[in-house]
């Protein structure tokens, strides 16, 4: 009778957890995903009225337009600067006429198949392109590998040939960017020694007009193949006469560009970027010797950032201004270029420049757009400013607490401004470029329509990173029928890497990423964690070689600040989840970091960063490759593998390579390891579309929340 009374007992205690477990839960259940379906329509931009889209000046007028919806449906609104005045209309073709605009004319259609570049294709410069002289008495071109020049007939043909050089070869020919001094008496052009080619073929199995399946081929170039090498060349064309830069200090390209020749037709100057990114250098060849002169160099022990490299030419060539994170933050600096030498550090501080929108050299001014320079603000706030080339009277133009994307009148009398925050709605302003003043406020967002349908903002949320010092900034995203006496798995939209900062900060009335899933009944995060963008370079080093850190000590710290703070949020049940470089951390956090994280979905990720695009993979983890590409590589740690997993490739993608994908495959089944793998016929690089959405959610919903997800035929996914 004891036992049967202790087994009575653990029974009913048993169903007493399990339905109160039910009853606290009650997440993931079929109400929960049409919700989280239908609030993709109810929460679209086109339920918040007055938000102002798609803004454009006219021409050098000062007329510009944008699109706003309205309760009466769109609206397109011509808006006159100078006397502000906005006119509305009902379609976008009246508002082109009132702008004195056509349509753009439908495109052509094409028939059959069309070969169009795909942007991983090299230009090998080996068509013939003929080049005139600025004077218009000769053109220049290639023939027979070797430049050829000859005189420039008025009927548009020419005269006799004559080759320049003698020595080109197919494995070493002359370029067809071909470059005339401006006064005529010279050709800059660079030999270019050519390597054999890499590609990825792809399988398009169900192609949608025929049965059979179709081999697509791709030029795609991976860490540690070789490159094309270039050497640069002036001819004078009078005599023949032919000086060479020195290749020694040209050795090991990773890119040979930027060609310029000065005003004065005495020197060109190039970029040199050295393979493994560490030295970036201008230089300035000498077009009567062929000497190489150092104008600027950075250098850096991990990585120079180069396409965050930004430069101008100012007063006819003698003045350089360029970019430059040397002082570990991203800033503008004035060169003499004729001594080589910064005459001076035009912005400073502990923040970053941005983007320059324009270069006002006859009032000597500099308009750019910055981050971090208030103090007391979110670091990753975009504001516009101007300052003098002296370095002098910085001002902001855009001073609201917001984030602002802002755009000129083609005069720089004007600016129209928008500014939000991810929990403000936008308003769009006119303001006066001379001292950034609110001329008229153009529009403000209403949210009243999504709000009565529910709709949350997103917490800005600040913690501490790995060093105890540091902010982390991120933000959290409830559902809209939030329980605070419920428990909630927390999930992290993850995407790194130093080439940015990802964390929305404007307003968004749905974010694909995040909104949905919550509904079902999960906190959303997301962050910028150690190893992304613009909290200058130090920050971003982190990378360096090391990948695979992802900024999870931070990210760990982060979410474990919000759960204390919160604890309806479940620190003990966090998932993961992102795609392309995302897809290679969310499963990196599973594989490494999965006493931490218990669910891992990824898509497309380079899961193995020697099998991905050349330029991002060497930037971030260098070269020559070495064993670090091994120790980041999700294959060679597959075997860790310990917690759920969901892999998902689309089989056309043409950024990162499937294989990829079923290489970590691969490893897993070898190591017997138990996951999901999703392939997604005739996609390119993706999160997963609308069917992998929907996994994505019931993979969730079943490791986090226990549950069984619905019926796929009883959900409204419309």
């Amino acid at each position: 009778m004891n036992v049967l009374r202790e087994e009575r007992g653990r029974l009913l205690a048993s169903c007493f957890i399990l339905l109160s477990s039910v009853c606290i839960s009650a997440q993931g259940t079929l109400k929960d995903y049409n919700r989280a379906y239908a609030v993709r329509h109810q929460f679209s931009s086109d339920s918040v009225f007055h938000w102002a889209h798609n803004i454009a000046w006219k021409d050098s007028t000062h007329l510009f337009s944008y699109q706003i919806s309205t309760p009466e449906g769109k609206r397109f609104v011509v808006y006159n600067a100078d006397i502000q005045t906005p006119t509305a209309y009902k379609t976008h073709e009246e508002a082109l006429k009132a702008l004195g605009m056509k349509p753009a004319p439908e495109p052509a259609p094409v028939y059959g198949r069309h070969h169009v570049p795909h942007w991983m294709e090299v230009d090998e410069e080996k068509e013939v392109t003929p080049v005139y002289s600025p004077d218009g008495k000769s053109v220049a071109y290639i023939g027979g590998n070797n430049v050829v020049v000859a005189p420039a007939l008025k009927n548009g043909g020419h005269g006799p040939e004559r080759f320049l050089t003698q020595d080109g070869t197919i494995a070493n020919y002359y370029s067809n960017q071909i470059l005339w001094s401006p006064d005529s008496k010279y050709l800059f052009v660079c030999k270019r020694r050519p390597v054999e080619k890499r590609y990825d073929y792809y399988v398009e199995s169900s192609p949608s007009d025929q049965l059979q399946p179709i081999l697509h081929k791709q030029e795609y170039a991976k860490p540690g193949d070789e490159l094309p090498q270039k050497e640069p060349v002036i001819i004078d064309v009078a005599t023949g006469r032919q000086v060479q830069a020195d290749a020694h200090l040209l050795e090991n390209q990773y890119s040979l560009d930027w060609f310029r020749w000065d005003p004065d037709s005495r020197e060109v100057t190039f970029e040199y970027n050295q393979r493994g990114h560490k030295l970036y250098r201008l230089y300035a060849m000498d077009a009567a010797t062929g000497a190489l002169r150092t104008v600027v160099e950075e250098s850096a022990k991990t990585f120079v950032n180069y396409p965050r490299l930004w430069r101008q030419f100012i007063d006819n060539g003698k003045q350089l201004l360029w970019t430059s994170e040397r002082d570990n933050w991203n800033h503008l600096y004035l060169y003499d270029v004729a001594k080589g030498k910064v005459i001076r550090q035009i912005t400073k501080g502990a923040w970053c420049v941005r983007d320059i929108q324009f270069v006002d050299e006859k009032n000597k001014e500099i308009y750019f757009s910055a981050s971090g320079v208030n103090p007391k603000e979110d670091p990753y706030l975009i504001h516009y400013y101007k300052i003098g080339l002296d370095g002098r009277n910085m001002l902001c133009l855009t001073p609201e607490n917001g984030n602002h994307d802002a755009s000129y009148s083609f005069d720089h009398q004007y600016l129209v401004d928008t500014y939000s925050l991810v929990d403000k709605a936008p308003v769009t302003v006119l303001r006066r470029v001379s001292d950034g003043q609110v001329v008229k406020t153009i529009e403000t967002a209403d949210i009243s329509k999504i709000k009565a349908a529910g709709w949350k903002a997103p917490e800005v949320f600040v913690a501490k990173g790995r060093d105890g010092k540091t902010d982390m900034w991120g933000i959290i995203q409830r559902p809209t029928n939030f329980d605070p006496t419920k428990k909630y798995p927390v999930i992290e939209y993850i995407y790194a890497g130093p080439g940015d900062a990802y964390t929305p900060k404007s307003f968004r009335s749905y974010d694909w990423c995040m909104t949905s899933l919550a509904e079902l009944g999960f906190v959303v995060v997301q962050l910028d964690a150690m190893g992304t963008a613009w909290r200058g370079k130090k920050f971003e080093e982190i990378c360096y070689k090391n990948l695979k850190d992802a900024g999870f000590p931070d990210r760990e710290a982060w979410i474990k600040a919000a759960c204390e703070k919160y604890p309806y949020m479940d620190s003990t049940r966090v998932g993961i989840f992102g795609a392309s470089a995302g897809g290679q951390e969310s499963t990196t956090a599973v594989l490494l970091h999965g006493d931490f994280y218990k669910a891992a979905y990824s898509s497309c990720g380079c899961h193995d960063n020697r099998m991905d695009k050349i330029w991002w993979n060497e930037l971030w983890m260098g070269y020559p490759v070495d064993s670090a590409y091994v120790e980041c590589s999700n294959v060679y740690n597959a075997p860790k593998l310990n917690r759920p997993l969901m892999l998902v490739v689309g089989e056309l993608d043409d950024n990162v390579d499937p294989s990829s994908t079923y290489q970590v495959v691969n490893a897993l089944i070898k190591a017997n390891k138990n996951f999901d793998l999703v392939v997604l016929p005739g996609v390119h690089h993706t999160m997963g579309e609308y069917f992998g959405e929907h996994k994505r959610f019931d993979f969730f919903v079943k490791h986090l929340l226990g549950v069984d997800p619905p019926d796929w035929q009883k959900v409204k996914n419309e």
